[in-house]
């Protein structure tokens, strides 16, 4: 599924052909990437573009030019053809260092993402925390929203993403389960390259949060590249990303080895600290450098002694809030003010945050 993105521009990509039905796809292609290209078959001009050019489109009509195979190799450069590659072209494709042979207009989509990422002008990337429980009905989803509300506070476009997707809809803790948009099941397909502000554009949106979470009409698995892809696509747009982790998703590996910062809710019972232990200690699921945020119960352990059964420091305490499930079951989103439980933990989550990038960065 391809997003129409709306990239800043910077260098202009580089076309190589005079073959006027491929120039009519590739421009219009390049239109919809928001950009237009530089044309050059020969000469200086064609020398000077092959190297500054972020993106080399190379017709299948110039490979067998002088102009073309005198070029040196370089990154970022690509074969377009009008249908396949005829086979006497593919060794001169290859000796030019092509990244990949384009066929149009089967691999139209495919282009169209890699020309608005060739394009956009490099932003910094935005932080990814990721919020897991050590058991059920630890409280993570309302950490995680929490931490995706106080972050919206100060900058816009922040993500929220359920990774359970039969969860029933982490959208419900935001009152955002009438609002328009895109949900899990049409977008489990998606792959590679994203455009994250136009799939920002697509999802649900409230108090500055998009969120993408499941249905509740369509059950559906999540491929961990769908999950990677979101992911990625927003943070490399300079968004900042919270995902809700359930234990035991396949993604979580991987997420949790690119997270600045993972965020392990125990609630103040034996059995969750006990099971706590075993995620930071045997990094099952990729928890071992996960920080543990206790969740404090009427009559259970205190942080202290949660910390001594985890074997691992306590970063925060989140104070018992006789109120939040009822506000959850009413569709009201945690309350993120500065004396608030939720708020008092989101600020000390965003400070762990801030310092994991300065150290980073």
């Amino acid at each position: 599924m391809p997003f129409p993105p709306a990239p800043a521009i910077r260098a202009r990509p580089l076309v190589v052909s005079t073959d006027d039905g491929l120039l009519d796809d590739l421009l219009r292609v390049l239109a919809a990437a928001g950009t237009e290209p530089e044309l050059a078959t020969g000469g200086p001009a064609l020398r000077r573009a092959h190297r500054e050019a972020p993106l080399v489109l190379v017709g299948a009509d110039a490979l067998p030019t002088a102009a073309v195979r005198a070029l040196p190799r370089r990154p970022g450069l690509l074969v377009v053809s009008r249908g396949e590659l005829p086979a006497a072209d593919w060794s001169a494709a290859v000796e030019l260092g092509a990244e990949r042979v384009v066929g149009l207009p089967d691999d139209e989509g495919w282009l169209l993402s890699r020309a608005a990422g060739a394009v956009r002008t490099p932003v910094e990337r935005g932080w990814l925390a990721v919020v897991g429980g050590s058991c059920g009905g630890a409280g993570a989803s309302t950490v995680a929203t929490a931490l995706a509300l106080s972050a919206a506070a100060g900058q816009q476009g922040v993500l929220l993403v359920d990774a359970d997707p039969v969860g029933g809809g982490l959208d419900l803790l935001l009152g955002a389960e009438r609002d328009e948009g895109l949900r899990w099941p049409e977008l489990t397909g998606l792959r590679g390259r994203l455009s994250g502000d136009a799939l920002l554009a697509a999802l649900p949106e409230t108090h500055g949060v998009h969120v993408l979470a499941g249905s509740r009409e369509v059950a559906c698995r999540l491929p961990e590249e769908a999950l990677v892809a979101v992911v990625d696509a927003v943070r490399s747009a300079g968004r900042p990303v919270v995902v809700d982790l359930p234990r035991g998703d396949p993604a979580g590996e991987t997420l949790l080895a690119e997270a600045d910062l993972a965020a392990l809710v125990v609630p103040g019972r034996l059995r969750a600290a006990c099971a706590a232990r075993l995620l930071v200690g045997s990094g099952v699921g990729g928890w071992a450098a996960a920080r543990v945020v206790v969740r404090r119960i009427h009559g259970g352990l205190s942080g202290p002694e949660v910390a001594e059964v985890v074997g691992r420091p306590v970063l925060a305490e989140l104070a018992h809030d006789r109120a939040a499930m009822a506000r959850g079951e009413r569709g009201e989103p945690p309350v993120i003010a500065p004396r608030s439980p939720w708020g008092s933990l989101s600020r000390r989550l965003l400070g762990e945050l801030d310092a994991a990038r300065a150290v980073s960065g």
